[in-house]
């Protein structure tokens, strides 16, 4: 393999190069420090965005709450607003430290957006706000609304939805941001149009077409059912393609998650300042969501937040994007990988230029986690805390022992003056989804973590 060529490198010369990729590419478990990361302000200066555009999307959203308690029932609990709890897990955290050999000092905790209403994943947030904001633009520019102030209960009208049914939305998905787009998009009148790649759950494929939803499979990776459902929207000008790969919509969509969680921090009394540090663990496939939560974080907290992004062994695009400095000029197939996980909402081969590029400077690092490491934690999970949680999610649970266990996590804690305030800190592990999963498909991964061997840890 050490002969094949990778944006102009040998896989040998980039190893060569990169301390750690060598491991990485062997589908070791590898704790990795993004050493581009600088002090907030200075990152900040060289980012087009800002805490106002993480604010003009939350005002978005909730302009639009009146109208999702109205087809969204389920909403109606917290007036509208797509938002998730934050949870203690203590039997999972007694767990994880006697698995790890290992303790997790300060408070441990789970975010729980396989409970968000709508989509129950991750995806909710960044793939709602976009439909919604294309729904807004086009009233505006039609005249079914004059300015913001507008009541947007009238997005619920027929009227709206008859005139919302003559235009298309598009998206090329592993599963859940199409659910997200699809759910709503339909809902609020659009024909829309799912393309999904081989690796794509039968379920959520199932679940798009009974909800009026338009599916295309394509027998290829994400990357290429993104790619083919770009171009065939790119050739309908009634048709509005949202974009996994490149939409800052979507990435200014998921920043809202860090407004609502700072509410939910106050309200559980829990400080985040210099000697109590926050770190939070995020699953990552083309990086859109722990992204936008990661940018958003850093909007409110600076230096204080440290942001670690968790990827599957076979699949550490985000990774290797950063490592090689080529964003998604490199596939982590063509470093022979094969980029099979049973984590498939992080089954993305590429990650985004457009988050590669702002996180550069933003996020602490990452890890990754094999596939029997994901399923012994998705079946401890609801032995301990009856907590159901698809693989994907799962990825962010291990992230703070790593972080204590590893070398290179050592390291960083040291280097960042943190070593002393481990007590006061605060751990996030993000659970990005699993509410929609079948039962069966369930008890499928619950069986395979049983099955799981456990391979001693760091």
């Amino acid at each position: 393999m050490t002969s094949i060529s990778v944006a102009g490198k040998t896989v040998d010369t980039w190893e060569k190069e990169i301390p750690q990729l060598e491991d990485l590419l062997s589908l070791k478990e590898i704790f990795w420090i993004n050493e581009a990361k600088i002090p907030f302000e200075e990152a900040s200066s060289l980012v087009p965005y800002t805490k106002d555009d993480v604010n003009d999307a939350e005002e978005r959203l909730n302009r639009f709450a009146a109208y999702l308690r109205i087809d969204f029932p389920e909403t109606e609990v917290a007036n509208g607003i797509i938002e998730s709890p934050l949870s203690s897990i203590p039997f999972m955290k007694e767990y994880l430290e006697t698995v790890y050999h290992s303790s997790i000092p300060g408070t441990f905790l789970l975010k729980r957006d396989d409970t968000l209403p709508i989509a129950g994943t991750i995806k909710a947030r960044g793939a709602i706000y976009e439909v919604l904001k294309h729904a807004e633009n086009l009233a505006l520019e039609h005249g079914l609304i004059t300015s913001y102030a507008d009541d947007y209960a009238v997005f619920a009208s027929e009227s709206f939805k008859s005139f919302f049914s003559n235009y298309k939305i598009a998206v090329g998905t592993t599963g859940n941001l199409g659910i997200s787009v699809g759910t709503v998009g339909a809902k609020l009148g659009f024909d829309v149009t799912v393309h999904m790649s081989v690796e794509a759950k039968q379920w959520k494929k199932d679940l798009l077409r009974f909800r009026g939803v338009t599916v295309i499979e394509h027998e290829s990776d994400f990357t290429n059912a993104v790619e083919k459902g770009r171009q065939q929207s790119n050739l309908d000008p009634m048709s509005y393609y949202v974009d996994d790969e490149h939409s800052i919509e979507l990435f200014l969509g998921y920043t809202v998650a860090a407004n609502r969680l700072q509410k939910q921090l106050t309200q559980e009394n829990i400080i985040v300042d210099e000697t109590h540090p926050l770190f939070v663990y995020l699953p990552c496939g083309i990086g859109g969501s722990p992204g936008g939560i990661t940018f958003g974080l850093k909007q409110i907290y600076g230096d204080n937040v440290h942001c670690f992004f968790a990827e599957p062994t076979h699949v550490p695009s985000m990774t290797v994007g950063l490592m090689t400095q080529k964003y998604n000029e490199v596939s982590v197939k063509d470093f022979g990988l094969d980029g099979l996980t049973v984590a498939d909402g992080l089954a993305v081969p590429r990650t985004s230029k457009l988050v590669a590029s702002i996180m550069k400077h933003f996020f602490s690092g990452s890890y990754t986690i094999d596939d029997f490491e994901t399923n012994r934690l998705l079946s401890a999970l609801i032995d301990k805390e009856k907590i159901f949680l698809e693989p994907a999610a799962l990825a962010g649970v291990p992230g703070a022992l790593r972080l204590f266990q590893t070398e290179e996590g050592k390291s960083y804690l040291e280097k960042h003056h943190l070593m002393d305030k481990m007590e006061q800190a605060t751990h996030i592990a993000w659970a990005t989804g699993g509410s929609m999963v079948p039962k069966e498909d369930m008890d499928q991964f619950y069986e395979s973590g049983l099955l799981s061997p456990l391979t001693e840890k760091i």
